[in-house]
């Protein structure tokens, strides 16, 4: 792999970091820089007529304007920015000015790390800031930051392309305000579900993410191959059967928040890899899993926004319980005029071209319908609600429905076009469960490749007897779109997948030249 050239900017930046270890600085000490305040608890907490509180900050310098022999910078620590003023008589009380006049001055870009040392006082123009007494030198910046400049109203060297935004994100966190606000949420919005469940009294576990059958879920799973043991593995698709395993063995509830694989499309709203909270409780069923949802997001709402509503792309949406509750078949009559029950797979073959949605061959009764919903229904659900009673089919490790032949006790959640979890009553009759087993392999010799493939173990953990249980299955990145009011999955996952960067660069080039033709 090639050496990048460096450009202007980078060459000088070098030659200060020399002319820095030849004065005698280090400029990437190891010894620890002790701190005892923000930027904002400093401005929050000053009080004007108070005695001057000295304080010690640490962060990147963002801006610097030289007047002589004072200056002004900015401050960029974790939590925001402050101002500090710089003399040269107060950070070289001596007679050496050498830290003021070439340090400080020449040698210092910005986005280097320093220390300061001082006092907070109010400036005359009414800015509360940090008046330095010592500067130390904590990090050098090797490559120039693209720090937003202003002229005539027009801004330039803005960091907004969002190919260098995810590929670079420490860079987007520096300078572009609001990124690391979303992921203070996220991280809030993690707290609070995990708070949630275990004030319930339900247990936290880890479950493999390599495993022997790809279990859990309708997807494609990425293979790879454990050399200890000399047999291909599958990352995980889903953490149900192992959670489902643990209530057979006496936990009263378990979930896990960890990540999942699955080997297909990349886009606004599906990432391969993503986070999910899978929760299973015994002695419950979907109806109590709809009610303890909408409690549950309702609460997260109001932790992360302060209220029970969140705004995104313009249309307001209400968290607050209770949310709709509507049978799929009837959503289908309701958004499209056709009623599914009681036809053929033919018959809903017919619908589906009639919709315009695509159909093969391949697909039986439960994979049209879905298909019919997802093309014609899905999108038009804005505000929480719960779609309910999916077909057999649809739904091979779920209860039948206790009341309706040929449903089953499951609900997916949409939220602003978009499914953001899936539950059931879990299917517990051992018996029951392998013959839908056995027909999700008569679907995959049709060639439906997200079809389930028998999990023999989990059988046999069926066979010593699960009580009644519901589970649910909650994207934590969707969750986080929804909460932060963001339109696509990239900009609330900290490094999305991407191509690589050879490759992307390549197909630019390939793209420029076709249009230029």
């Amino acid at each position: 792999m090639s050496v990048p050239e460096l450009n202007e900017q980078e060459i000088i930046r070098r030659n200060s970091l020399q002319e820095l270890r030849n004065m005698g600085i280090d400029p990437y000490p190891a010894a620890e820089y002790v701190t005892n305040a923000f930027s904002t608890e400093i401005k929050e907490a000053f009080q004007d007529g108070e005695e001057p509180r000295n304080v010690s900050v640490a962060g990147r310098m963002m801006s610097r304007r030289i007047m002589g022999k004072a200056s002004f910078m900015e401050l960029q620590d974790s939590k925001g920015r402050i101002q500090v003023y710089v003399t040269r008589d107060d950070i070289c009380p001596d007679e050496n000015k050498d830290l003021y006049n070439r340090v400080f001055k020449k040698l210092l870009d910005l986005g280097d790390f320093i220390g300061i040392e001082g006092f907070v006082f109010r400036t005359q123009t009414g800015e509360i800031s940090i008046h330095a007494q010592k500067l130390t030198v904590l990090a050098k910046s090797l490559k120039p930051l693209p720090i937003v400049k202003y002229k005539d109203g027009v801004a330039y060297d803005s960091f907004e392309d969002p190919e260098l935004r995810y590929r670079q994100r420490y860079v987007d966190l520096v300078v572009n305000d609001g990124i690391k606000e979303t992921f203070l949420k996220r991280a809030k919005i993690v707290k609070t579900l995990r708070s949630v469940l275990d004030d319930a009294g339900y247990t936290e576990v880890e479950t493999p993410m390599l495993q022997y059958i790809p279990g859990g879920a309708s997807a494609r799973p990425f293979i790879t191959h454990f050399n200890a043991l000399d047999t291909d593995m599958y990352m995980r698709i889903a953490t149900e059967l192992y959670l489902k395993r643990l209530i057979v063995g006496g936990f009263e509830g378990v979930y896990e928040i960890g990540k999942n694989f699955r080997n297909e499309g990349m886009d606004r709203t599906h990432n391969p890899e993503f986070t999910c909270m899978e929760l299973y409780v015994q002695y419950k069923d979907y109806n109590w899993m709809m009610s303890f949802t909408e409690k549950l997001l309702e609460k997260i709402c109001i932790e992360v926004n302060g209220c029970t509503e969140s705004v995104i792309d313009g249309k307001t949406i209400s968290f607050k319980a209770p949310y709709r509750r509507l049978p799929i078949l009837e959503a289908i009559k309701e958004k499209t005029g056709y009623d599914l029950e009681g036809m053929s797979e033919e018959e809903m073959r017919e619908v589906a071209k009639k919709c315009g949605v695509e159909v093969d061959n391949t697909m039986g009764k439960g994979k049209l319908i879905d298909e019919i919903f997802g093309e014609t229904c899905e999108g038009t659900f804005i505000q929480p609600t719960f779609i309910t009673d999916y077909p057999v089919e649809m739904s091979p490790l779920t209860k039948m429905h206790r009341s309706k032949p040929g449903l089953t006790e499951r609900f997916e959640l949409m939220v602003n076009g978009k499914e953001l979890a899936n539950a059931y009553s879990e299917l517990n009759d051992p018996i029951d469960q392998e013959e839908r087993f056995k027909e999700q392999m008569i679907l995959a010799d049709k060639g439906d490749d997200e079809a389930m493939i028998i999990d023999q173990d989990f059988l046999r953990a069926l066979q010593y007897g699960m009580p009644p249980t519901s589970g649910i299955g909650i994207g934590i990145d969707r969750l986080v779109m929804f909460m932060t009011g963001q339109t696509t999955i990239q900009e609330v996952l900290l490094f999305p997948q991407m191509k690589p960067e050879k490759k992307a660069v390549k197909e630019e080039e390939e793209n420029a030249e076709s249009e230029q033709e």
